[in-house]
């Protein structure tokens, strides 16, 4: 089944019987992993989680229906999470959607996954199953996201500060919700003590860190200034993990675009007036441009987003991985390679 935002949640909140599989897929990782979250609050306090990777599933095609049909240890509940789920997943999902008994949900993460590939449309074919696109919100929905999060846990947003949540936080769910618990708590909000959010209650807690405090970060990284990358993180403080990848992964795909156009033979003036560069970083994407070659910036692209999932995954040391991406990065480039 093809599930619209509204289905998904509800049926996320009040999971069914009869569903096997939850797969999400496109681009928003945060949106998916906050509907899996959700589903997980919703089979209760004990719940008993199971996480798979792809080549589990490529060794073991049925080894998601036997773990969808098998038992908890002390017999409570459980569900299978899936992450990084790929087309090679179809055999294993083919198997548990025609198992003669599962039991356990399935909730399975592909952000690479086309909505026009063979996963993504056996799902839609198949009453046990449920199919969703995670697209990051933009605009008006990044707005309603921010009011709704923060609704949640008692806040009521006044005046501008949907807005400003909406565009601090560049419509990622997670970076989000750390910005509105800490506005909550704050404002010693929760949903049985409703309390209003004015801009000067986000002013208090510092949410508007937006992609000019992350630039010069960005920039010694990729330029190879290996000494400045502890100074900018240092400036920058805590709970920047996941938008330091998102606007690293930014930067890198932008810099691969006008690798394109340089490998095309053009110079890299031209190229720097035509992708329109902010003047403030003209020099250092000329230096970049120089320094990094088109399979270099793919691969530097790839570990920034697996370091993003990891900080998803991990909140424990999310900081640190974080952290520890942008220093392999400044040294591939002091190195001149990426």
């Amino acid at each position: 089944m093809k599930a619209s935002a509204a289905q998904i949640r509800a049926a996320v909140d009040k999971p069914g019987a009869n569903t096997r599989l939850y797969l999400f897929h496109g681009p928003d990782e945060a949106g998916a992993a906050d509907l899996a979250e959700r589903l997980a609050r919703a089979l209760g306090p004990e719940v008993e989680r199971i996480d798979l990777d792809m080549k589990a599933l490529r060794e073991q095609p049925g080894r998601l229906a036997d773990e969808a049909a098998s038992l908890s240890l002390f017999g409570g509940v459980r569900y299978i999470r899936l992450l990084g789920a790929e087309e090679s997943a179809t055999e294993a999902i083919s198997l548990l959607l025609a198992a003669e008994r599962a039991g356990n949900p399935v909730v399975a993460i592909g952000p690479g996954l086309k909505a026009s590939g063979k996963l993504v449309k056996l799902a839609i074919a198949d009453p046990a199953a449920m199919s969703h696109g995670c697209y990051v919100p933009e605009g008006i929905e990044a707005t309603k996201l921010a009011a709704n999060v923060a609704r949640e846990h008692g806040l009521r947003l006044t005046g501008d500060v949907p807005q400003r949540l909406a565009a601090a936080c560049g419509g990622d769910r997670a970076i989000l919700a750390r910005e509105v618990e800490k506005l909550a708590l704050y404002l010693d909000a929760a949903p049985d003590r409703p309390r209003d959010a004015d801009s000067a209650a986000l002013d208090a807690i510092g949410a508007d860190l937006g992609d000019a405090d992350l630039s010069d970060a960005i920039s010694a990284a990729l330029d190879g200034r290996v000494a400045d990358i502890g100074v900018e993180l240092a400036r920058l403080g805590d709970g920047i993990g996941v938008p330091l990848m998102r606007q690293l992964v930014r930067r890198l795909q932008a810099l691969a675009e006008m690798r394109i156009d340089m490998d095309r033979g053009g110079d890299v003036d031209s190229v720097l007036e035509k992708h329109r560069v902010f003047f403030r970083e003209k020099a250092a994407t000329g230096r970049a441009l120089r320094r990094w070659n088109a399979t270099q910036i793919a691969r530097a692209i790839d570990r920034a987003r697996e370091a993003e999932r990891a900080i998803m995954r991990s909140a424990s040391v999310g900081e640190l991985l974080a952290e520890a991406e942008v220093v392999t990065v400044a040294r591939a480039a002091a190195r001149g390679r990426g």
